[in-house]
């Protein structure tokens, strides 16, 4: 039983197959006809379905057309067709299936069945029904249904399988379409390309393309006929059309031209929009043509150009209706076709027309460019330029033959010649009785088209020229330059046939040439000569140039300016050679030379018998052409001059005086061993030479000059800067003086009673033990009031001993307050030095009794003697030497060295121009920090009251202010500290009885 079903099954299955590919087959055979395809559909759908019969309906627009059906019997088949076409909204079904759902009535009699079905089923004997819709991107495009004789329901395959048709149908459809509009496409394609090959082969002519296109528009559309119309001066023209008959070709073309106005289609179609008449008879306007023609019906589609309408396209049919869209697309196509034709027509007859004026234009530069190159090529010789142009005139303005006339006084010379004609005699006067001398007279071109005629008779002379050459016409423009006419160009022809106003102007061009050509003769030969002038003067203010960069080199050295002033001359002056003689005494002495004439003399007395001599004394150039001749006898120097060059001795001399303010300084001469005077440009040069020489001297002159000012100037302001800060010293040292003699006599009367009452009170001390002696005293009260009386003379010596060192203190400061130092005079260095170190020494020795320090000497016998204050620099001395022995005492009593032995050395030694002094100890040394502070006033190294921090403040200011010297030191800590002191042998003071301390 499952068995027989799956062979029914499969049964089935191939059957569908089959018929699939039937139907499927038919599609491949028929791309461009659905027809068969949906007979096919209905044959296959009844058989597998096993159905009373099948229809196959199309939804087009609004209404329901049958597509294919299998017949019943011959009455009920009438009767389906003519059922249809029926509008869709008669047609319930399609409302049912309008969204793609099947739909089935198993039974049409039962009462939900619409009574139009009712009446269809009864009609065609069945009573079940099963529609499938056709749906194409989900709108139904069709319907297909399928019927059987007996009621009942369709099973589910047989639903499927009725789809599966439907979709058949629709790839049909579709196919269809497709194929039709592709074939649409392609023969578009080949139209447009048709016509856009009659375009490119018609380039000058539109009427093919017209022609081509109203055919091709009649094919494509379907046409009964064609026409394409212009608009042109408000009136419609016949540009082209296809035949019909030939009474109706013949009523076409005589209804146009006509006036727009009375054309309805313009109207219609003027604002670029396409339009069509679906019925002519109904439009009286059109009436009459459409019936001699044949049609019912009109598209019209605009010829556009920029937005106005230029011309219309038309296509015809026999029968009434309107036209589809894709037709109107279509015509509108070849309307935009037809106006790019009337575009290349009219671009392609504007470039031919421009080509023949630019053809013109070229030929006409062409001949300017060769006359241009041809003056470019002798820009020295005007006679080959001319030739040029006559040729080129006559050629290119057709002329017999033509001639160029220069104007020279009052005639007219020919000067080039181009042609058969004989130009008789060489020159004619300027007048107006012939062409050429009126159009000079007047500057305006002139013209006689035919010397025959009375009217000719006006230029007389012309007549007779015509008369004798057999020339009739006749051209002359005059060559002008600046408003001024100097010549003419001419043309003549055998015939009477006048020049054209192109021929004219072209002459007149060549006119322009021959300016130009005779004017840059003129210009060339003016720059040749402006050339040499300025390659002359540039090549002197070369020279010059070179001599002043030399001067400006060499301020202090007076040779190499000569040097180049003798060479420049030399070459540019042309010279065998050129010297400079500068004054030296009563002679001129040989400073500079250049050339290859030997000078065997250094100098020669200054005279007037030789060409420098007299140049010097009379201060003015003297130029000898040559020395030998009879009338240069009064220069007998400068022929025996002229015998100590040997060779072939001197001919011509040139020279010119070096002036200043009025006085000769020497002279610069330039010789040649020929006769050949010096040229006047010459002479200015080497006056400019000569010029530069003084400048030279007076540079070197001014130059030393200002460098001894110089000199001065700063040897002065050196004494007044030392001067100034000698006497801002000696205005501090003054406050800083009264500053501390003010503080030393106020300390001093006090300190004074201290020291008086405290010696007068240990006297007292020895009278009061004395007083006390006889007094007895129990137990141990003697010996407590000598201790007392003791103790108190002791504290009393030591207030002694001290207010005797105060005082000392008090002392040094009034000794360093003290205005006065003494005058400066010439002390020798070493007696100073030496004395100081003596009474620095014995002083502390006076002071302390066990003080012992190794003194060292090693002066200079020749540091010799100094322009110094002796009071001051001994001060300073005593000063360092103390400063120094301080330092050695105080290593000696805090390092407690084995071995160790103060020393203290003094130097001195020559330096020329100043003496240096040098003292050194081997004491402690200085800090750094110390040692920057070292000079400033008040600051000490020492315990309270043994130094006053003036001792070294005062003497740098002595040193380095009051006596113009340096003093610097040299020390490391713990081993050693040297001064070193440099004094100039002279000094300038500010105060001389005193100076500045």
């Amino acid at each position: 039983m499952e068995n027989a079903n799956l062979r029914r099954e499969l049964g089935s299955a191939r059957e569908r197959q089959t018929a699939t590919a039937e139907i499927l087959k038919v599609i491949a055979s028929s791309p461009a006809d659905v027809q068969p395809v949906f007979e096919a559909i209905a044959s296959s759908v009844k058989t597998l379905l096993g159905a009373f019969s099948t229809t196959v309906l199309r939804f087009i627009g609004d209404e329901l057309h049958l597509a294919a059906y299998t017949p019943t019997d011959p009455e009920a088949d009438e009767a389906l067709q003519s059922s249809f076409p029926r509008a869709l909204a008669e047609f319930p079904t399609f409302a049912l299936v309008r969204n793609g759902e099947t739909i089935q009535f198993p039974d049409i009699e039962a009462d939900d069945v619409p009574p139009a079905n009712k009446e269809l089923g009864r009609l065609r004997g069945f009573r079940s029904v099963l529609f499938a819709p056709l749906m194409n991107q989900g709108t139904p495009v069709g319907i297909i249904s399928v019927t059987r004789a007996e009621p009942g329901a369709f099973a589910p395959h047989h639903v499927q399988l009725l789809q599966t048709f439907a979709d058949q149908a629709v790839i049909a459809i579709e196919n269809t379409r497709l194929f039709h509009e592709t074939k649409e496409a392609l023969e578009r394609q080949t139209a447009t390309a048709d016509i856009l090959k009659v375009i490119a082969s018609s380039p000058s002519d539109v009427q093919p393309v017209f022609d081509a296109i109203a055919g091709s528009a009649k094919r494509l559309i379907g046409g009964f006929s064609a026409a394409v119309f212009r608009y042109i001066e408000g009136k419609i023209h016949l540009a082209a059309f296809t035949p019909t008959d030939a009474a109706g070709d013949a009523v076409l073309q005589a209804s146009f031209p006509a006036p727009l106005d009375e054309f309805p289609p313009y109207h219609l179609t003027r604002e670029g929009t396409p339009a069509d008449l679906p019925d002519t008879d109904l439009e009286p306007a059109a009436r009459d043509i459409a019936r001699a023609r044949g049609y019912r019906s009109m598209l019209f589609a605009p010829l556009m150009n920029d937005g106005t309408a230029i011309g219309i396209i038309t296509v015809t049919r026999v029968a009434p209706g309107s036209f589809g869209e894709q037709h109107t697309r279509l015509l509108q196509m070849f309307a935009d076709q037809a106006v790019i034709a009337i575009k290349n027509v009219g671009l392609f007859n504007e470039v031919r027309r421009r080509t023949d004026d630019l053809s013109e234009a070229l030929q006409q530069q062409t001949a300017t460019a060769e006359v241009l190159k041809v003056i470019a090529s002798s820009p020295t010789e005007v006679g080959p330029a001319l030739q040029a142009i006559v040729e080129s005139a006559c050629k290119f303005c057709d002329a017999y033959d033509a001639n160029v006339l220069l104007k020279i006084g009052n005639e007219l010379h020919f000067s080039a010649h181009h042609g058969p004609i004989p130009t008789g005699q060489r020159s004619r006067p300027v007048n107006r009785d012939w062409v050429t001398g009126r159009s000079v007279v007047d500057r305006v071109p002139v013209q006689v088209a035919d010397f025959q005629p009375p009217e000719a008779a006006e230029f007389p002379e012309g007549q007779r020229q015509s008369r004798e050459q057999g020339h009739r016409c006749t051209l002359s423009v005059p060559l002008l330059r600046e408003g001024e006419a100097i010549g003419a160009i001419v043309l003549r022809r055998l015939e009477p046939v006048a020049f054209s106003d192109k021929q004219i102007s072209l002459l007149q061009t060549f006119a322009d040439q021959a300016v130009i050509a005779i004017g840059n003769v003129r210009l060339f030969e003016e720059v040749q000569a402006r050339t040499r002038d300025l390659s002359e003067a540039l090549t002197y203010q070369t020279g010059s140039a070179n001599i002043l960069k030399v001067i400006a080199s060499s301020p202090t050295d007076l040779d190499p300016v000569l040097q180049s002033i003798v060479e420049s001359a030399c070459e540019l002056c042309a010279a065998s050679d050129a010297v400079v003689l500068l004054r030296e005494g009563d002679d001129l002495r040989f400073r500079a030379h250049y050339g290859p004439i030997e000078i065997n003399v250094e100098k020669w007395p200054i005279g007037r018998d030789w060409a420098a001599g007299r140049a010097f004394m009379d201060q003015t150039t003297v130029h000898v052409t040559d020395v030998f001749s009879e009338h240069a006898t009064d220069f007998a120097s400068s022929r025996e001059l002229s015998r100590y060059t040997g060779g072939e001795g001197i001919r011509t001399v040139l020279s010119v005086p070096l002036l200043r303010e009025g006085e000769s300084l020497g002279v610069l001469t330039l010789r040649r061993q020929e006769i050949n005077p010096f040229s006047d440009k010459q002479i200015a040069l080497l006056q400019t030479f000569a010029d530069q020489a003084v400048i030279a001297i007076g540079n070197v002159r001014l130059f030393e000059q200002v460098q001894q000012r110089t000199r001065e100037l700063s040897q002065s302001l050196d004494d007044l800067r030392m001067a100034q800060n000698r006497l801002v010293q000696t205005e501090k040292l003054a406050s800083l003086g009264q500053l501390t003699a003010g503080i030393a006599h106020e300390i001093k009367n006090p300190l004074n009673f201290v020291n008086n009452f405290a010696a007068l009170s240990a006297e007292l001390t020895e009278e009061l033990n004395e007083v006390l002696k006889p007094t007895a005293f129990a137990g141990k009260v003697r010996a407590e009031v000598d201790e007392l009386t003791g103790l108190l003379r002791d504290n009393l010596e030591k207030v002694v001993q001290h207010g005797k060192r105060a005082d000392s203190i008090v002392k040094n400061m009034l000794l360093h307050s003290r205005e006065g130092g003494g005058e400066h005079r010439l002390s020798d260095i070493n007696a100073l030095v030496d004395e100081s170190l003596n009474l620095a020494y014995h002083g502390a020795r006076a002071e302390k009794p066990g003080f012992n320090v190794t003194l060292e000497r090693d002066f200079d016998p020749a540091a010799g003697q100094i322009d110094l204050f002796p009071q001051e620099i001994t001060r300073v001395f005593l000063n360092l030497v103390s400063n120094g022995f301080y330092a050695v005492t105080k290593r000696r009593n805090e390092s407690g060295e084995p071995g160790f032995e103060p020393t203290l050395q003094a130097s001195t030694k020559d330096l020329g121009d100043a003496v240096e002094i040098r003292i050194r100890d081997n004491g402690t040394g200085i800090p750094p920090e110390a040692k920057e502070k070292m000079f400033s006033p008040f600051f000490t190294t020492k315990p309270a009251g043994e130094g006053t921090g003036l001792g070294l403040s005062m003497s740098h200011d002595i040193i380095v202010k009051q006596h113009g010297g340096t003093i610097d030191v040299d020390t490391q800590l713990g081993l050693f500290t040297e001064f070193r002191i440099v004094l100039p042998r002279t000094s300038s003071f500010a105060d001389k009885s005193r100076g500045s301390p």
